[in-house]
């Protein structure tokens, strides 16, 4: 049975309570992650067939990730042994349990130091019908972007569908690495991208009239999200199907979320929902696209995918954790107490 591959950097985020709290206790909550790992546990968790390519050292913390994600139902025979540490990222975590405050550990990474031509991407691209990976790749290093560029080369003539999340992280970019210039050097293998307005302005150079600081109707925001993704069909033609998402922070410390998806000439809307009890917001996004991807391969309408994917990525945010654990029949309740 052919499988979605996600290609990506797995990091251990570390989650110190405020106040100290951490260093009296001794204690630091740990977590797997990174934006293509939690797309792969999300769909592996829907029980769908995925592997997962990353590097990882040759040390018994990797050994015990590696047989952690064999447990999750991921394979990971595509995983490179090599280089000497694993990634870390911390966030801050508040007695409302809000996060805040992201510090990035990842230089010199096993990952990071990936260098072209390492990867035998004829034999990790056997049997694979989806690769997934998002724009973090390409922001940690220009030899990471060559490595991109390999594998997209063989998926394409592999025939092999291509998905692009365009996940932007400011303190990843380095000055003198303009994102609107690398990117979209990959951009143009994928057929579906996914993102927001505002990332698709700073990756893609997509026209942005909107700066996210002021409040707009929600009609402004569907307009562009019909520009965006007209916009990105034209620059890349290989693209067939765009996304984006809206998460708007409201009183209380709460959510409003809601997606769109580009397909067939027509702009496709989510219900909108609306939470006071968010947990945690990373991996939401990841969720989104674990969606989209989930829906396709069920041969979902774009409808259906759409409401699959916004009630996933809602869900997410009220579990703690970069993955999760939500099961279909989950999504499928909020999907109804929405509709």
């Amino acid at each position: 049975m052919k499988k979605i591959l996600c290609f990506g950097e797995l990091l251990l985020r570390m989650s110190p309570r405020t106040n100290g709290f951490w260093l009296q206790q001794h204690q630091i909550p740990v977590y797997l992650g990174g934006a293509e790992l939690n797309v792969a546990h999300a769909l592996a968790q829907w029980e769908l067939p995925v592997a997962y390519c990353t590097a990882l050292p040759n040390n018994f913390l990797a050994d015990e990730i590696i047989q952690q994600l064999k447990t999750d139902g991921i394979e990971t025979a595509q995983i490179q042994r090599y280089g000497k540490r694993i990634g870390l990222y911390f966030l801050e975590q508040g007695t409302d349990v809000k996060n805040k405050n992201v510090y990035f550990d990842r230089e010199y990474s096993s990952f990071a130091s990936i260098q072209p031509g390492m990867i035998d991407w004829e034999k990790v691209l056997e049997s694979i019908q989806w690769l997934h990976f998002s724009a973090i790749v390409p922001a940690l290093n220009d030899r990471l972007v060559k490595v991109c560029e390999e594998m997209l080369q063989v998926a394409i003539k592999k025939n092999i569908v291509i998905s692009l999340d365009l996940n932007f992280r400011a303190s990843l970019w380095q000055e003198n690495r303009v994102p609107a210039n690398i990117v979209p050097v990959l951009a143009k293998y994928c057929h579906v991208i996914m993102g927001n307005i505002w990332s698709a302005n700073t990756l893609l150079g997509a026209p942005l009239q909107i700066t996210g600081k002021e409040t707009m109707h929600k009609s402004a925001y569907l307009y562009h999200a019909r520009l965006t993704a007209g916009y990105i069909l034209q620059q890349f033609p290989q693209c067939h199907t765009v996304a984006n998402t809206f998460r708007f922070d409201t009183f209380n410390d709460g959510i409003k979320y809601y997606g769109t998806l580009f397909k067939e000439q027509q702009l496709f809307v989510s219900s909108e929902m609306h939470s006071n009890n968010v947990k945690d917001k990373v991996g939401s996004g990841d969720c989104f696209m674990a969606g989209l991807i989930f829906g396709f391969s069920h041969g979902m309408t774009p409808q259906n995918t759409l409401n699959f994917a916004a009630a996933a990525a809602f869900g997410k945010l009220h579990e703690t954790g970069d993955t999760t654990q939500q099961t279909i029949s989950d999504i499928h309740k909020i999907i109804q107490q929405y509709v």
